[in-house]
């Protein structure tokens, strides 16, 4: 590890060591112990024992239409879109996990895999790809992350094809193409405020776990399955039919003045988050916490609302376990996303750039995000194998099996510029 990348964690480590983002700690458990950001990016363990990540099916010819979506059924198991290989060499991006090959501790007693990272502020644009694909200017606001060339014409492809990432690498990796975006927050003053980190969090039960397989009994939760090439959804708050959110949506206040909670609503989180500075000098986060679904169709890439072709799990079988719908019977690794804004002296008249098409609703009643997998596909399977498969805790890009996404954080935990103007 360089002396550039030390003093980065160090300083991760010192801030996160008294944050929490609140995140389900068991899949199967919603709801249960919080996942603490401090495990998020820790020092690593001394051992340096390897595993051997397994590789996805390669893509076919064979297409078929689902949704105005060409997918490839090549691996006979479920619908994707065709590979798109990674135009450079990955292996520039990647290195020993820790500056020593170590690999992560076991996330037991929790039963899923986890796989986090931390990612900064991208582009601002009004295009989403997923809801006006190829209509640049046609959305409300947003606040993207990741692929930090995602635009209203983005695809699967062209994610793939280009850009550099706001995740761990910061711009200096293209190795996690997805594209991640949110609404914008304004302060209500004419600015964007940016966040100053986002927290992103993977999980899922081993592919080896009974409960992993329709086929072990009713005990299953559903049929285990990677994140299929080019599967894109919306989670939160339905701006396109206006009807209940989906998913678990939530504002959070951090810091040592903070009272910490789930709220629904900016109004909410902000009565309970001081903007003034605090006895040491520090300064109060306003965290908007999302957990995307995990149930899917195993059909449809896509939907109509950029929703129905996936969902969450529940326990409507009355016997006390929780598993997948039936109509959604394959269980993918889902994502948490936090995303942390330092507060200011204009919080209470700070909202997101969609609450401005339902004014008559609580600031931040509109929480949404969306989701545009891009990994790379040999990256992506190193950390469901190493991390998922593993049952391990993995922090800070490290993919469970001695490497690690090069990470170019750096001593700043603080977004900078935090203010923009609204363009």
């Amino acid at each position: 590890m360089t002396s550039d990348s030390t003093l980065g964690l160090k300083g991760i480590m010192i801030l996160i060591a008294a944050v929490t983002v609140g995140v389900a700690g068991t899949q199967s458990e919603p709801g249960g112990r919080f996942d603490r950001l401090t495990r998020i990016v820790r020092k690593a363990p001394s051992t340096t024992t390897t595993t051997t990540p397994t590789t996805f099916a390669s893509a076919s010819t064979s297409t078929t239409t689902t949704n105005s979506t060409t997918t490839s059924s090549s691996n006979g198991v479920y619908p994707e879109l065709t590979a798109v290989t990674s135009n450079f060499d990955i292996n520039t991006d990647l290195g020993g996990s820790w500056g020593n090959g170590a690999i992560p501790a076991s996330n037991a007693p929790d039963n899923v895999g986890a796989f986090r990272f931390i990612c900064s502020a991208g582009q601002v644009l009004r295009d989403d790809p997923i809801v006006y694909p190829g209509h640049a200017g046609a959305s409300h606001l947003h606040q993207f992350f990741g692929n930090m060339t995602a635009n209203a014409n983005s695809t699967y492809a062209s994610l793939r094809s280009a850009g550099g990432s706001s995740c761990e690498g910061f711009g200096t990796t293209a190795l996690n193409r997805s594209a991640y975006w949110m609404p914008a927050m304004l302060d209500g003053k004419g600015n964007v405020v940016r966040p100053d980190y986002v927290a992103i969090y993977y999980k899922r039960r081993p592919i080896s776990d009974p409960k992993c397989s329709l086929a072990s009994g009713s005990q299953a939760e559903g049929d285990c399955l990677p994140l299929p090439n080019g599967l894109r959804y919306i989670a939160g708050y339905d701006m396109v039919t206006n009807t209940a959110k989906t998913g678990s949506a939530y504002f959070n206040c951090d810091g040592a003045t903070a009272q910490s909670a789930h709220y629904d609503t900016l109004t909410e989180a902000a009565a309970h988050c001081p903007t003034a500075p605090n006895p040491d000098g520090s300064h109060n986060r306003i965290g908007a916490v999302i957990n995307m679904p995990m149930c899917w169709d195993g059909r449809n890439l896509d939907s109509p609302n950029h929703r129905s072709h996936m969902a969450y799990g529940n326990y409507d079988g009355g016997d006390g376990v929780w598993r997948c719908p039936l109509t959604h019977p394959k269980l993918l690794p889902a994502f948490t996303m936090g995303v942390w804004y330092t507060v200011d002296a204009n919080l209470g008249t700070w909202h997101l750039a969609s609450d401005e098409m339902h004014p008559e609703l609580a600031p931040g009643s509109t929480f949404h995000a969306d989701w545009f997998g891009a990994w790379d596909n040999t990256v992506e399977a190193m950390w469901m194998d190493g991390c998922i498969n593993h049952l391990l805790n993995c922090s800070g890009g490290d993919l469970g099996n001695g490497k690690q996404i090069k990470n170019a954080w750096g001593t700043s935990w603080f977004a900078s510029p935090r203010l923009v103007p609204v363009p």
